[in-house]
């Protein structure tokens, strides 16, 4: 977005107050226009900004289409931005909420990057299923707009065929896929029969019948195909027995023909992605948490159907490695967004420090709306935070919170909510907090809840730790929070699980074989060229575990712990042992106690190692071994000994001979 140069701010028939000279700080010294009516009797005033160069910004969300048709009528279609301070915090039972009003402002004049988008392409191919009363009479509306087949579950009485639909008895034995790209199998499949007098017949049955459809409208009254089934998008179900419900169905999926952009919700590079490594098990935390079903296993690697995934962003919030990253918007936005809101909170006088309020687009800020025009709004110094979906806020983007300068985080759920991915998140927080104070989740069913939840809880004190500048990935974001709040010199103990944390080594079993580091995704593992060492960086460490899965003597455990001091970014040596000279040409190589105890293991007992030099073969480093086992006796290779070269003495000598 370009520069702010005038905002209007309206009281909004006078029921709310606004300050031009907070919203002239937080907008870099803008010019501040007021008005009562701004979408009514003082339209001129936005129509007269409108008209001027530069973009401005009006502070109404509820009137915003009506100032987006009027800047298109002015030909200022491009310099018009809207904010909504009045139900986020122009209404409010403790009156006064200037300093809110400037941060929101702040935030609404942040460039949001653009959405990555994909065509899906629907041609209108329908599969409607269920029983027969239920099923003609949706097949019949919707023949109209759509190619469709009915699949019924039972034989209809005294039906005649029809050329404006196809139908089927059968089974539905599984639907895989989205819209524009359904995949169905279906038992006892039987097609109906066109030909004769009487009722409908229906062909032989066949069993594992294959097809493709666009749309599938369940009206079986029965449990959905698919996990998540609201996400799923060309799947629409409805309770046969709710006629209103069925109608309701029936239009939506009437719409569900044509090209739709669906936003690329994550993305995902595969280099980093640590869920295995040479088929040794490693971190899955994605695949246990996706709603959909759009992850799946793919050889050392996830893979994330773009098509089936809802965007709900829990899989990035659980991702250690940043492999999978919410791109709708990127989390860097996010970050730019609260470290907005603390700043210019702020700045406009806020007193004491903010409170961040996490909620998603319909039931949080229907809540927050709700509570608004109704009820006591929210207070003053909460400032509430719109994303895509609250499964997608980790422990990251709540310490990223607290880190700019809120002094406490709420996580607002809904209904649909799936609280697995936010209590985890939570309680990890916490634990890197050490204490269970300022990172919370609410449930309200209702606005009366929510201010409840919010007021009683009553105003922060101000922050000691100066606030933080969140710059990088999820992880250095997590470390600079939480070294600037906890100030902590030893490692953080955490929670099982956790994606941060150290190794521990049985130096006595470990046999420095080095399997572990060939197979660590990230490199936390490394070894070293001079001697045999495992060395370990704990700021790189997954917790992923292919490490200790790996490791043929089970010598390696992992320990979950965040260590913010300097230490944890250089790599520490966790075992070593001298090297062994070649006994041939002494240089260093393998491990001396591995030699050792294999020469001892091996000579006198074992046949190949008895009653003969083969132990000398194992003392040697690799060229040394090969060249002696090239010129043994009895080595294949062996041509012989190598002719004597032929001098002028042997020439002379054999001339005087003859």
């Amino acid at each position: 977005m370009a520069k702010i140069e005038r905002v209007i701010l309206c009281s909004c028939e006078s029921t709310m107050e606004t300050d031009p000279e907070s919203a002239s700080a937080a907008l870099a010294g803008a010019s501040v226009l007021r008005a009562t009516r701004a979408c009514t009797g003082d339209t001129d005033v936005a129509a007269k900004a409108l008209a001027e160069d530069g973009t401005t910004l009006i502070a109404c969300g509820q009137m915003a289409g009506f100032f987006e048709e009027l800047a298109d009528e002015l030909g200022a279609g491009d310099r018009l931005a809207t904010a909504d301070i009045r139900d986020r915090a122009g209404w409010t039972a403790d009156g006064r909420a200037f300093a809110k009003q400037a941060a929101l402002l702040a935030e609404a004049a942040l460039p949001r990057p653009a959405t990555p988008l994909r065509d899906i392409d629907s041609s209108g191919t329908c599969l409607i299923l269920g029983a027969p009363d239920v099923v003609l009479d949706a097949a019949e509306v919707l023949s109209d707009t759509l190619a469709v087949t009915a699949l019924l579950d039972s034989a209809p009485d005294d039906m005649v065929p029809t050329d404006l639909f196809d139908v089927a008895l059968g089974r539905l034995k599984s639907a895989s896929g989205s819209l524009g790209r359904f995949e169905v199998v279906v038992d006892g499949y039987r097609q109906m029969l066109p030909g004769g007098r009487g009722a409908a017949r229906f062909g032989d049955a066949a069993d594992g019948a294959r097809s493709g459809c666009d749309i599938i409208l369940d009206l079986r009254g029965q449990g959905p195909l698919f996990p998540a089934d609201h996400k799923r998008d060309g799947y629409v179900r409805a309770d046969p027995g709710d006629p209103r419900r069925v109608q309701t169905a029936i239009a939506e999926a009437r719409d569900l023909q044509g090209t739709f952009e669906k936003p690329i919700y994550i993305r995902y590079d595969a280099s980093i992605c640590a869920h295995s490594r040479a088929s040794q098990q490693g971190c899955d935390r994605c695949l246990t948490v996706c709603p959909t079903g759009a992850i799946v296993p793919a050889g050392d690697h996830v893979s994330i159907d773009p098509d089936i995934c809802a965007g709900c962003g829990a899989c990035a919030a659980v991702c250690p490695s940043g492999a999978a990253s919410y791109d709708d918007p990127p989390v860097s936005h996010l970050f730019a967004r609260l470290r907005t809101l603390a700043s210019a909170y702020r700045k406009a006088g806020g007193s004491g420090a903010p409170r961040v309020l996490f909620h998603d687009a319909e039931h949080g800020a229907e809540l927050i709306r709700l509570s608004a025009r109704f009820g006591r709004g929210l207070p003053a110094d909460v400032i509430p935070v719109e994303v895509p979906n609250i499964e997608g806020v980790g422990h990251a983007e709540l310490l990223a919170a607290l880190g700019v300068g809120f002094a406490t985080a709420t996580v607002l759920a809904g209904p649909r909510s799936d609280l697995s991915v936010p209590n985890r998140e939570i309680a990890l927080a916490n634990a890197i907090l050490e204490n269970d104070t300022q990172i919370s989740l609410v449930e309200p069913a209702e606005p009366d809840a929510l201010e409840a939840a919010l007021y009683d809880e009553g105003p922060a004190a101000p922050l000691d730790a100066e606030p933080i500048l969140p710059l990088g990935g999820r992880r250095e974001v997590t470390r600079i929070a939480a070294a600037a709040m906890t100030k902590s010199e030893t490692p953080i103990p955490l929670p099982d699980g956790a994606p941060y944390g150290a190794i521990a080594v049985d130096t006595d079993a470990c046999t420095l074989c080095l399997a572990c580091v060939s197979l660590c995704p990230v490199g936390a593992l490394g070894d070293s060229a001079d001697r045999p060492q495992l060395r370990f960086q704990e700021a790189a460490c997954l917790q992923c575990g292919i490490c200790a899965s790996t490791c043929p003597e089970n010598a390696i455990s992992l320990v979950p712990q965040l260590d913010t001091s300097k230490a944890a970014l250089e790599f520490r040596v966790l075992n070593e042992e001298e090297p062994f000279e070649c006994i041939e040409c002494g240089k260093a190589f393998g491990v001396r106690s591995t030699i050792e105890r294999i020469v001892e293991k091996l000579s006198g007992q074992h046949w190949m190692y008895t009653n003969s030099d083969n132990t000398r073969l194992i003392q040697m480093c690799d060229d040394c071994r090969i060249t002696a086992q090239y010129h043994q006796e009895a080595s294949p290779f062996r041509m012989g000994d190598r002719p004597r070269v032929r001098t002028t003495e042997d020439e002379i000598a054999e001339r005087d001979k003859n």
